[in-house]
């Protein structure tokens, strides 16, 4: 991923959008893939915008993607309307097929981009943005494992594979943290303290986990395996809770695939289930299972919008069929 970065900056970007990712790096926090995803998107509208205003005659019969942008100045954008960016959200519909989503995550990036122009860099005095609509979005319910289907999945991990009891780890506090992909690899074994784990979450926001105790048998019994190999470990990752075949800290790319894998022994449907796919599973057995207000599960989860937890409170038909149930006139 240090590479994606640094190919954001080696590339010849307008040197207000370089601005705006120091802003997003060194201010705002954003991870290297939040970065990545900006790019694109406003990469994306800066080509479109030479195409469609006329902007580059002599590059007018090259494809999108191989359109320059790195002599556009923040003249461009002065000149921009409202009209010029639903031109842009049409494009994305009728020539790329981007659904409501794809359109919606583009025009946030687009709005980010203007604030920070007119609000923080204060290079322009007018935001063509502020009336930009995003697209409607359906409420989608969040893809999760049953219980029994987690109690499968478990039993999978804990095979006579040499790394099973790292693996079954992994997978145990997916399943009864809730945490992110980039959280659990993050981990370092001086953050454990007694039944509480010390995170750098999303935003670069620290965040403190409780351990239950399913999870802290599970890091139990992995350490003394990992110690062992402990003269082998990479310097820099002594700390890492979580160590790959190669003696390094476990990267992101290899924690889904030991969940594709065991996804797969449980007899689960692998190209649906993710790591993100467990997060959204503990956070619907709490829900439904541990009597958890929507509050505390917005805690536990670290998000920093309680929209985005209220999709767990949408999953549970039995609280729905027995609120019908208590209903006095049921029995009538």
């Amino acid at each position: 991923m240090k590479s994606d970065l640094n190919n954001i900056y080696n590339n010849e970007l307008p040197h207000f959008l370089n601005d705006y990712f120091n802003y997003l790096s060194t201010i705002k926090g954003c991870s290297v893939a939040t970065i990545v995803a900006y790019t694109a998107d406003l990469s994306l509208l800066l080509k479109f915008l030479k195409m469609y205003k006329g902007l580059a005659p002599s590059e007018k019969d090259l494809p999108l993607e191989e359109i320059s942008i790195n002599d556009l100045t923040l003249d461009t954008l002065k000149t921009l309307t409202l009209q010029d960016l639903y031109a842009f959200v049409s494009y994305l519909g009728k020539s790329r097929a981007n659904g409501n989503y794809a359109k919606a995550r583009k025009i946030a990036s687009i709005k980010s981009l203007f604030k920070y122009l007119t609000t923080k860099a204060k290079v322009l005095n007018i935001d063509p943005t502020i009336d930009l609509e995003s697209p409607k979005l359906g409420k989608r319910s969040p893809v999760f494992l049953t219980l029994d289907e987690s109690k499968s999945l478990l039993d999978a991990a804990t095979s006579r594979d040499k790394h099973s009891i790292r693996d079954h780890s992994i997978i145990a506090l997916f399943l009864n943290c809730g945490m992110r992909l980039s959280e659990l690899c993050s981990i370092n074994i001086s953050s454990i303290k007694s039944d509480t784990l010390s995170i750098i979450g999303k935003g670069n926001k620290e965040r403190t986990i409780y351990l239950n105790k399913a999870s802290l048998s599970a890091i139990y019994e992995y350490l003394p395996v990992r110690n062992a190999d402990n003269e082998k470990i990479h310097v820099e990752d002594k700390d890492a809770l979580f160590i790959s075949g190669k003696f390094g800290r476990i990267n992101k790319r290899t924690v889904e695939r030991i969940v594709k894998k065991h996804i797969g022994n449980a007899g689960l449907n692998k190209a649906k289930y993710t790591p993100h796919k467990l997060r959204h599973t503990s956070a619907t057995l709490m829900y439904k299972y541990g009597n958890v207000d929507i509050r505390s599960l917005q805690e536990i989860l670290g998000h920093e919008n309680i929209s985005t937890t209220q999709i767990y409170t949408h999953v549970d038909n039995d609280k729905l069929r027995n609120a019908v149930k208590s209903n006095p006139l049921s029995d009538e």
